[in-house]
């Protein structure tokens, strides 16, 4: 069995993915021209669904770096000093 922490990046993974699919199928659909190509707002909107995808999967994966990771503990020098 995956460990816990796996699981939940591979379940992000993948619901990042699908939005994307999702965002490329609507705008594909909507903004199709003739003959399958994609009208000139289509392309731009395609772009933009791009560039969002890879700032998501930035911020995605910076959240679980903080979210999964366990926090430092504190060496011996900090906790006697801190007394």
């Amino acid at each position: 069995m995956l460990e816990r922490e796996r699981l939940i990046e591979i379940v992000v993974a993948v619901a990042a993915v699908a939005l994307m699919l999702g965002a490329m199928v609507w705008i594909g659909t909507t903004h199709g021209g003739e003959g399958g190509a994609l009208t000139d707002e289509g392309g731009e909107m395609l772009v933009g669904a791009i560039v969002g995808f890879i700032l998501l999967l930035t911020l995605v994966g910076i959240g679980l770096a903080f979210a999964l990771n366990d926090p430092p503990e504190a060496d011996d020098a900090d906790a006697r000093s801190a007394t």
